[in-house]
């Protein structure tokens, strides 16, 4: 006999990879709405200039988090890499007159090859010593070109040609505004399709144990040096576009505290997790805005929201709520 008892509970839910699967397209239909919403929102040029800083960090941090998140490898020297991008393109463009595609692309090669020719000595160290290693890269990047004053304008800046496709002049906010809103919405595509591909969930066990990656086959070093060298290429073509936009650069962009804001970023959103990211990203960059006019208090505040971040989420804004929003569904 046929029983009409209907099936246990559990038998009707979604399996996990097709929740997953729906909370990544919710959050790129999400992520689409607000790109193309902003610009009609936003009341003038400052604003979407701001957008436009949070839309490259955002991609700084997101690169960075593969590193940092999914790897497990310590970076306190991206901010050299952005460096290195920003003033590639322009040295390229201005002295050696190649085109700007062609300027970013050279540049984002050359920084690809150093990134590679660091990974074995550096990558070979751990914890403090491997922060350490990539510190003292990110200050070499940072007096290169503060001294180098012949090719880099030194301490007084350097100017920036236009941005150029096919002869057509990159210019205005709004016209920036689409390329950097793009540019974010394809690495926040490409890195969730990175992380759940075999490569990716090879390099999350790396985060694990490398000895057990290593049994289980995974070539740690090739892995290892594989996301270092892509983390630093996406923050190089970043620095190099945000160079053409801003029109104007100096050494600040690659010092220290660069590095540390997009480590912040990464720690504030959430480690292992690209909308972690985004949301750091977010946060860092439009929270200087809001608490600008508290006249010297803002800083206080700011750590403030910072410690208790770290305090009572230690894994991070999004994953911590994404946690406690699987908890409390049904």
């Amino acid at each position: 006999m046929v029983s009409l008892t209907s099936a246990p509970a559990s038998a009707s839910r979604p399996a996990p990879a097709e929740i997953a699967g729906e909370s990544r397209w919710r959050g790129l239909l999400a992520l689409g709405a607000v790109i193309v919403a902003l610009p009609f929102v936003l009341p003038n040029a400052w604003y979407t200039d701001v957008a436009i800083h949070v839309a490259i960090q955002a991609v700084n941090a997101i690169a960075l988090n593969l590193l940092i998140g999914f790897t497990g490898q310590i970076s306190l020297g991206h901010a050299g890499f952005f460096g290195i991008g920003a003033y590639g393109s322009a040295i390229l463009t201005a002295r050696f007159g190649l085109p700007s595609i062609a300027a970013l692309a050279v540049t984002a090669a050359a920084t690809g090859l150093l990134a590679w020719c660091l990974a074995g000595p550096i990558l070979r160290l751990k914890g403090h010593s491997l922060a350490m290693a990539t510190l003292g890269f990110g200050i070499i990047v940072s007096i290169v070109i503060t001294n180098e004053a012949a090719w880099t304008g030194g301490p007084d800046g350097l100017s920036v040609d236009d941005f150029r496709i096919f002869g057509l002049r990159i210019a205005g906010e709004k016209t920036w505004y689409w390329i950097f809103a793009g540019v974010l919405f394809v690495a926040v595509v490409l890195a969730q399709n990175f992380v759940d591909s075999p490569a990716g969930r090879a390099v999350q066990a790396l985060h694990g144990s490398e000895t057990a990656a290593a049994v289980a086959g995974v070539d740690v070093k090739a892995y290892k040096t594989g996301v270092f060298v892509l983390s630093a290429v996406i923050v190089s073509i970043m620095g190099s576009l945000s160079a053409h936009y801003s029109g104007f650069i100096n050494p600040g962009i690659a010092n220290f505290m660069m590095s540390v804001e997009v480590v912040t970023m990464v720690v504030l959103g959430g480690m292992a997790s690209v909308w972690g990211s985004v949301v750091g990203a977010a946060l860092l960059g439009l929270l200087p805005q809001f608490l600008a006019g508290l006249e010297g208090w803002d800083t206080v505040v700011f750590g403030l929201i910072l410690a208790l971040t770290v305090i009572f989420m230690p894994r991070g804004i999004v994953p911590t709520l994404a946690a406690r929003f699987r908890r409390a569904a049904p």
